[in-house]
């Protein structure tokens, strides 16, 4: 079979190692696959190289016939059996590109309860007919996209995301190196996030929230953020007027969030929407106990809702960090035990892939 993988971007984030990852799967069943990204550098990849990454090079307003015509392009010599988009820009883009040249079978796939404004849910209705499938990442996702008259009733199914146990799983040993990094002793309580520098993670809410716990508790703990992005300039002035230099620390960019999540106390997520929630799941697999905002498919991710938090809440966050950080190690040890379960259960890429060639060959 060929596959060609559409996406707005091959940035650092959860849509994107998504994709990359289920590439990287279907390549290893023997399929033929490439991917062709609208805009950006590319920041994540897949691990084969063989998979083509192809530049549409959407940058602006004025390159959209360009690059249109570029991926009609793109179609039109690769002949792929399955197109498969991701995220809004690249939905509707590849969908019209039907309207030009003859493809296979097309596939749009969101990845949140919120890709736009109403403009962008008006053209996800009008071009809903020209994709032979429509998927979003959770049950609350695609009621959200029903509600929003996005969809029909019934136009939307729910397929989760993969998560490649193999590369997300417990390491050990990581603490100590954690610590030396972040000049901490071993009494210390580490809180990790992961994720981009953007309005949707709400990382001034999470920095509150510190601010709350600083005065609140006498755990001594060090927040390590790990990640980038267009809001970095205005985290790092919220620090320094909260005060909290010495507890936060911005990581950058890394490829270790496995290790980090192993090593790490707690991993917060402070999301005000989320589709899925990739990273929750991953530190859940990591065996590392988790507080997130009730968001998007965070709910159907964590599984307990001793653990979530209203969005947009810095008093209820710093509380259940606090609550968090303070379980019983047998009782922490016994949640971390069950998380561990639902993942394998629910969310692992080799039963999430097979879920997708069953979508790729349905008639």
């Amino acid at each position: 079979m060929k596959i060609l993988y559409v996406i707005t971007g091959l940035a650092q984030g959860g849509a994107e190692r998504v994709v990359c990852d289920l590439a990287d799967k279907m390549y290893e069943k023997g399929n033929e696959v490439k991917i062709a990204y609208l805009t950006g550098e590319v920041l994540t990849h897949p691990l084969h190289e063989e998979i083509e990454l192809i530049k549409v090079n959407l940058n602006n307003l004025s390159s959209l016939i360009p690059a249109y015509m570029n991926l009609v392009k793109i179609v039109k010599n690769y002949r792929p059996d399955v197109i498969h988009s991701h995220m809004v820009h690249a939905n509707l883009l590849t969908r019209l590109v039907r309207l030009a040249v003859p493809t296979g079978k097309l596939i749009s796939t969101a990845h949140s309860n919120n890709e736009g404004g109403r403009a962008r849910m008006l053209l996800y209705r009008i071009t809903h007919s020209l994709a032979d499938a429509t998927t979003n990442v959770s049950k609350e996702a695609t009621l959200a996209f029903v509600d929003k008259g996005a969809v029909p009733e019934n136009g939307m199914r729910t397929v989760y995301n993969g998560i490649d146990l193999g590369k997300f799983k417990r390491s050990i040993n990581t603490r100590l190196e954690l610590n030396k990094e972040l000049n901490v002793s071993e009494d210390f309580k580490i809180i990790l996030a992961v994720g981009r520098f953007n309005e949707a993670k709400d990382y001034p809410g999470l920095l509150k929230a510190v601010h709350i716990l600083k005065k609140e508790t006498s755990l001594s703990f060090k927040l390590a953020i790990a990640g980038d992005g267009e809001l970095r300039f205005l985290l790092e002035r919220i620090i320094n007027e909260l005060g909290l230099e010495k507890e936060v620390i911005l990581l950058g960019r890394r490829n270790d969030i496995s290790e980090l999540m192993s090593a790490a106390d707690l991993f917060v997520l402070a999301s005000k929407y989320e589709g899925f929630g990739l990273v929750v799941a991953e530190a859940m697999a990591c065996e590392c106990l988790v507080v997130a905002t009730d968001c998007g498919g965070v709910a159907e991710v964590l599984n307990s809702p001793y653990f979530l938090v209203p969005p947009c809440d810095s008093i209820a966050l710093a509380d259940k960090i606090e609550y968090a950080l303070s379980l019983d190690k047998n009782i922490k040890k016994d949640i971390i035990r069950k998380n561990l379960e639902h993942v394998w259960n629910n969310f692992s890429l080799i039963s999430i892939a097979d879920k997708w060639i069953g979508i790729y060959n349905e008639k």
